[in-house]
């Protein structure tokens, strides 16, 4: 890997653990979304469920872009101790 994508990986790791909170923080907003008494969303004419849906897509990838990011970390950490 390139030089900046090392740096980015090392010392910006934080940025993988918000990355995760916000796929997490995503993927539960959206569970609450198919709660049965929510209906429709009138203001926009959409199920809430479908919001939910797409809720979690959004919070699975995110969840997988920083546990990524949080291995490539662990394998960089791994590489500098040896």
């Amino acid at each position: 890997m390139g030089s900046a994508i090392k740096t980015l990986v090392q010392d910006f790791g934080w940025i993988h653990t918000g990355l995760g909170m916000f796929g997490n923080i995503s993927f539960f907003v959206g569970s609450i979304m198919f709660l049965p008494s929510l209906g429709t969303w009138r203001a926009v004419g959409m199920e809430w469920q479908t919001i939910g849906v797409w809720l979690f897509i959004v919070g699975a990838f995110f969840m997988l872009v920083g546990a990524l990011g949080n291995f490539l970390v662990k394998i960089y950490e791994k590489k500098d101790a040896s």
